[in-house]
Order: structure tokens, then C-alpha cells, then sequence
């Protein structure tokens, strides 16, 4: 049934994982979700997962018989946390004299630390009771509420370890729960009989090793390893220390940016086999994984940051990059892939692979990521040896992306086990006209009829730097072409916006998106129209007060507590706002701006994936969607957008070129970056009231310019840069 494959499933997942009593460790793809006293519920949507495979259903501390009382849960790494709790008052009494920590560490499995204090003078005497179980569901499956508990084993007990063993499609997984201090082995129990003298302590470790077809991981965190000396935590001190440093006169700016920072290091996974290589993960929990769209676009993102996360997401992306056709998987040659997934479910869904294809604009957002890195002096190697899976991409995109050859990029799933919808919005109903009718396939999306402009000019560029004259006209041309006709063929002039898309009758899907900025973000917009969609992307139509809606509020479909008609996703409206400044809309785009990071500082200065679309007249704070991912790649690469887009920042490292003018609202100022990378080059820019300088160039002799802006009469006047 097509509602047992994880690409399909249309329900409504489990919102616990997302809740406040609830929380998250992770380290690459293996993360732990557990509640606060550091209990994972069996029939929950918690566990320990490794390579997208539950491992841990259930791992509850008990002394004597009775559950823990949550304290505080503290985080010095986001792989490791130490649950401080305390067993329940006697009854009849206020206090308890029973000090629980609980130090969790994951990484290809988890080791966990226990230690009991007895903080009383008198002696005690207690049973300490663990309760493990494992059902190896897929991911999809505890993320769509959909586990039948069918594959859930009893513990063979193995010396001091109990073990969990699971046979599922073409792999045999099992589990082994080991743990010093002679526990007792019971059914999938461990028991220890402790006694304590006053003030004394007793502690016992824990490890928890994943095996896949006889072959065990090995931990990050072994027992004796020091935790600081280990890879995860050189790696993110690593991310630390080569971090821009930002000041600002704003502690909500700076506190987003911060946040950004911390979470993007812990969205890093590394593939083993190319360690050298980081990719970004689209969120946690339930998305550990390289995914085409979401890391393309954190990565494109994040250049300000760091290049080495697009370097090594392109490189991936191209070892997978389609090669056959496959309708099980979708995979046509030149393709960009969707995600990749390792669980059970994933294997049925793709017919034995892990590797799923279907989506429309990974493949023309490679192309744009491998020109935007050029133009921020990443390494020529990479680019070369990018460059003809650019050239299989561009195949792909104007061969079987645009099927029936009439110049657009449409798409239409091959299996009924794949996404109806294939571009950034791919819930099933989430392209419908304005009526509220839902679009049918084959739909040419406006936005990737964008990225395919901007991936051809992409490749036009490349072309003319490498002196391939013939080439740089025939890119430059079909991207004029496709301009021309998407601007034809799109523009609804009785409402003054572009159609989402054409469906399978070439019909205009004439609702109102924040699609039509992403559209402004790629330049394919002419510019006599620009206006009119920069003012109804900030319209009350659309724009809450806490950023611009997916949908136009008085669309047929809108609800602004659905995934994707009505809500606010950060990323989509970072692309918007560098959209709307691309084109000169300076007050358009500070608006948006300033609304995410308003909403910012009212969730901890950690954006979510999505929020509720209500207005920002009637609450007082952005409304959550309760499954929302947290945190999520392109939401949190969102801030460091947003600062790209305020310095007005576009390097042409390759050409000695950076256009530079800052447009930055009064409240952030004095603002100061420092640490911005363009090739060889770490960047200093300082904005004040008064006025903005840039250093760090030394004497590479490259020239600074400033772009062209519209101003509130609609006039284009010149901001000149400064050195």
C-alpha cells in the first residue's frame, strides 16, 4: 500500500517528538530521543535510531520500581547531555535524599553513565532496575505512527550483555545492551542490588552497540574515552573556531546568528568512507540525512560561513548522481537525488536501494551550488572535477526534466511508491489553484523554471571563465529564452502574480505563493513586474508579521496550520528577502527580515522548520506546528542568510570583483563581521550609522563595487562601495 512507503505517507506524524518534555541527542545520523528524566517510552515516538533504524524502543531507569523525577537536562555538546533527576519524595515527605545523573553520549550507538548519591547521612539500600527493549522499526515508520511492533525481539541474555537480534529484508541487525558492575539478566532487564553509605556514591556505564549483518560499529564514546578527545567534539570546536565573529548592537541578531552556528556543526554528518568530506543533514530528528534541495540550498547559504559544506554535498551528490532510468526509484540519468535512507522501509519502498531520486529542482540547484561556489573561490580541483556531472546535470534538465520538450522543467512521478509532488513544497496537496482545487501532473513549477535560468547562466559563467566563448553565448542564450517565455507563460496580469505553475493541461495554477520570490531570488522575473510581486509577497494576504505565508490567505486552500498552505517556513522566506533585495526592494526585504528575527527570539533563537501562519495582531508570539523539525538545516542557516542578504554581499572571487553595499536596519547597528571567507581572503566588515568599510583583501587587488537599489519613489540610484 502506497501509505506503508516513506516518501508517501500522507498522515500526520506524531507531534510528542517536538514537545517541550522531550529530549534530543545527536551525533551524524544517530540521534536519541527520550523525555527529560532521560526514559525512552516504548509505543512513543523516542528511541535510540542509527542509520535510520530504531535500535532502542525502550531504555527506562527505574530505583526500586519507581520512575525518576526530571531536574534539569544540561548540554555540552549536542551528542552529549546529563540528565540530573531524583527519586520520587517518600510519601508523606517534601524532600528526597536520592540523586540521580544520567550521562548520555551517541555516536554509532550510545554509552550511558549512570550514577546514584545518596546526599542522607543514613545508609541506603535500593534496586536499580533497567527495562531495554528494541523493535528495529524504520525511522518512517515511529515518525508516521506506523510501528506494529512486529519485528520487536526478547533479549538473549549473553554474559553481563543482553542481546536484541532482528532479521528484516536484507539485513540482520541486532544490538548488544553491556554493562559493567555484574548486573542481573532478566527478561530484557538488567538489575543491580546497590548499597550506599552516607554520602556515598555508586555508578555504573552502560554501551549500547549496533551490529549490521555481524559487524559492530564502533562508538564514538567508548567507555574510558575521554568525550573532549573524541572526534565529534574536535570536529565542532574545529566548526567553533573557524566561525565568523559577529557584533552587533542587537542581542537578538547576534543570539540567532549564534544559534545558527552551534546547530549547523551539529547538522554535519561524514560519510566514513570520505571522511574529509562534511554534508549537511536537512533536520532533526527524522531527516539525519543528505538530502538533494535542503542541503543544496543550506549549503548555498552557508558560503559566508564555511565552503567545505558545499564542496563535499556537491561531491556526494555527484557519486550518486543518476546514471540509468529506474522507476522504482526514479532515478533517470543525470539526476540529482532526493535523500538517501539506509532503514527497512526504505529498501521496500525503492525496490532494494537507498538512494531515492524523485525530485524536480536538486538538479538545477547543483548546477547553480557548483557556480556560487566559483564565485566564492572554492577549490578549482572540486570544480573540476564537478564540472561534467554540471554537464550530465544540464543534460538531464533539458532532456528528460522537459519531457514533452516544450521548454519548461515539469515533473510526474514514475511509481506510485513516489512524492506526488517533486518540487520544495511536496506534500500531496501542496500545489493547488486558487480555488483550492489541487493541481495534477505532469507541473512545471514556477520557481524551478528559476533555478533552471539561474543553473544555465550558472553555466555560462563557467563557461566565459574558462575562455569558452561559443559556450558562454549558447548558456546565456537559452537562459534568455527560457526567461522569455517563462515570463509569457507564467505572469497572470489580471492579479498581478505568477501562476505557481502549468499543470498536465499547461493551464496556469493561478494561486497566490511565496514561490513567485524565489523567483525574484534567481533573477528570472523581468523588471517591469518585479514590483508588483515584491508588494504582494508583503501584502496581509501574505505576509503574518512574523514572515511571508506559503499561501495568499483568500486562496481556496489556505490554512495556516497546514505543512504547506498558510504556514511560515524561515527558508523560504531568507530566499524571498534575497530576492526582493536582489531586485532593489531594500524596506521589502528588511521587513521580512526583521519578522523571522523577531519570531526568533521568541523560540529561543532557534528557528524551526515551519510555524503556524497566523497573524502576528493576534498572537504575541509565531504559533509552532507541532511535528516541526528542530533544529532543521535551511531554517537554521536562515540568520546567516539574512546577514548575506543585509550586507548586500556578492562575490565574483575568480573575476577579482565583490559587490558590497549594506542595507542594514538602524536597530542592528554598529554591526561588525569578521571572519567571512572569499577564497584565501577572511573578510572584515563593519557597518555604522555613519557609514561601512571592508578589509582583509591585503593585496589580491580585488575591486569593490556596489549594486544598484530602488528606492521608496521607485528610483534606481547608486550606492557607491568602499575599501
Amino acid at each position: 500500500m502506497a501509505t506503508t512507503q516513506p516518501w508517501t505517507f500522507a498522515g500526520e506524524p506524531p507531534a510528542e517528538a517536538s514537545a517541550a518534555n522531550v529530549t534530543t541527542l545527536i551525533e551524524g545520523s544517530t540521534f536519541c530521543i527520550s523525555d527529560t528524566a532521560g526514559d525512552v517510552l516504548p509505543a512513543r515516538p523516542q528511541g535510540l535510531f542509527v542509520r535510520d533504524t530504531r535500535v532502542l524502543s525502550q531504555w527506562r531507569l527505574l530505583i526500586n520500581d519507581l520512575s525518576l523525577e526530571s531536574l534539569a537536562v544540561e548540554h555540552q555538546y549536542p551528542f552529549a547531555g546529563t540528565f540530573v533527576c531524583r527519586l520520587p519524595p517518600a510519601p508523606g515527605t517534601a524532600d528526597s535524599s536520592v540523586l540521580v545523573l544520567r550521562r548520555r553520549y551517541v555516536g554509532e550507538g550510545m554509552r550511558e553513565d549512570i550514577t546514584i548519591r545518596n546526599t542522607a547521612l543514613a545508609p541506603l539500600q535500593c534496586l536499580v532496575t533497567l527495562d531495554a527493549g528494541a523493535d528495529f522499526a524504520d525511522l518512517f515508520e515511529v515518525k508516521d505512527g506506523r510501528v506494529r511492533n512486529v519485528n520487536a525481539t526478547a533479549a538473549v541474555p549473553t554474559g553481563t550483555a543482553l542481546v536484541f537480534t532482528s532479521h528484516r529484508m536484507s539485513s540482520e541487525r541486532s544490538v548488544l545492551v553491556h554493562a559493567d558492575g555484574e548486573p542481573q539478566l532478566g527478561s530484557n532487564r538488567m538489575t543491580w542490588p546497590v548499597e550506599l553509605g552516607g554520602r556515598a556514591s555508586w555508578t555504573t556505564s552502560i554501551e549500547v552497540v549496533p551490529t549490521i549483518d555481524g559487524h559492530p560499529l564502533a562508538l564514538r564514546h567508548p567507555r574510558g574515552s575521554p568525550v573532549e578527545e573524541a572526534a565529534p567534539a574536535r570536529r565542532l570546536q574545529d566548526w567553533r573556531g573557524r566561525s565568523p565573529a559577529v557584533r552587533t548592537a542587537d542581542p537578538v541578531l547576534a543570539a540567532a546568528l549564534g544559534r545558527s552556528i552551534e546547530d549547523l556543526g551539529a547538522l554535519r554528518i561524514y560519510d566514513p568512507d570520505y571522511p574529509e568530506r562534511p554534508v549537511v543533514a536537512a533536520g532533526v530528528p527524522w531527516f539525519m540525512a543528505l538530502f538533494g534541495r535542503d542541503s543544496l540550498l543550506t549549503s548555498w547559504m552557508l558560503m559566508p560561513l564555511d565552503t567545505s559544506l558545499a564542496e563535499g554535498t556537491l561531491l556526494t551528490l555527484a557519486d550518486h548522481q543518476g546514471a540509468r532510468f529506474d522507476p522504482d526509484s526514479e532515478e533517470e540519468p543525470g539526476r540529482i537525488l532526493h535523500e538517501i535512507r539506509f532503514g527497512p522501509a526504505s529498501e521496500f519502498a525503492t525496490n532494494g536501494r537507498s538512494v531515492y531520486y524523485g525530485t524536480v529542482d536538486a538538479t538545477p540547484l547543483f548546477v547553480m551550488l557548483v557556480g556560487e561556489l566559483r564565485r566564492w573561490g572554492g577549490s578549482e580541483h572540486t570544480i573540476r572535477r564537478l564540472l561534467p556531472h554540471v554537464d550530465r546535470a544540464l543534460d538531464w534538465i533539458t532532456l528528460h526534466g522537459d519531457a514533452d520538450g516544450d521548454g519548461f522543467v515539469e515533473y510526474s512521478r514514475k511509481t506510485e511508491r513516489g512524492l506526488v509532488n517533486q518540487g520544495w513544497k511536496d506534500s500531496w496537496d501542496g500545489v493547488n489553484f486558487a480555488d483550492g482545487r489541487i493541481a495534477e501532473a505532469p507541473i512545471a513549477l514556477a520557481e524551478v523554471q528559476g533555478y533552471c535560468y539561474a543553473a544555465f547562466m550558472s553555466r555560462s559563467r563557467l563557461a566565459a571563465e574558462d575562455g569558452d566563448d561559443r559556450a558562454e553565448k549558447a548558456w546565456a542564450h537559452r537562459a534568455e529564452r527560457l526567461k522569455e517565455s517563462f515570463n509569457a507563460k507564467f505572469w497572470l496580469p489580471d492579479v498581478g502574480w505568477y501562476a505557481v505553475g502549468l499543470d498536465r493541461d499547461k493551464k496556469p495554477i493561478d494561486a497566490l505563493t511565496s514561490n513567485i520570490g524565489h523567483c525574484l531570488w534567481t533573477g528570472i522575473v523581468d523588471d517591469d513586474k518585479a514590483q508588483s510581486v515584491a508588494d504582494h509577497l508583503l501584502s496581509a494576504e501574505m505576509f503574518s508579521g512574523w514572515g511571508i505565508r506559503t499561501l495568499g490567505c483568500s486562496m481556496g486552500a489556505y490554512n495556516p496550520l497546514s505543512y504547506h498552505n498558510g504556514s511560515v517556513w524561515p527558508h523560504d522566506n531568507a530566499i524571498c528577502a534575497a530576492g526582493l533585495m536582489r531586485y532593489g526592494f531594500v524596506e521589502h526585504a528588511q521587513r521580512v527580515i526583521t519578522a523571522l528575527l523577531d519570531a526568533s527570539e521568541r523560540v529561543n533563537h532557534r528557528l524551526p522548520e515551519l510555524f503556524c501562519g497566523l497573524d502576528r495582531s493576534e498572537f504575541r508570539a509565531p504559533v509552532a506546528y507541532p511535528s516541526a523539525c528542530s533544529p532543521q538545516a535551511w531554517a537554521a542557516a536562515t540568520p546567516i542568510s539574512f546577514l548575506r542578504t543585509m550586507l548586500r554581499l556578492d562575490p565574483a572571487h575568480d573575476s577579482g570583483e565583490l559587490v558590497c553595499a549594506p542595507e542594514v536596519p538602524s536597530a542592528y547597528l554598529p554591526l561588525q563581521v569578521s571572519g567571512m571567507r572569499l577564497g584565501a581572503s577572511e573578510l572584515t566588515i563593519d557597518v555604522s550609522p555613519d557609514g561601512w568599510q571592508i578589509q582583509g583583501f591585503g593585496d589580491t587587488g580585488m575591486n569593490v563595487t556596489a549594486p544598484r537599489r530602488v528606492d521608496s519613489d521607485n528610483q534606481r540610484d547608486e550606492h557607491d562601495g568602499h575599501r
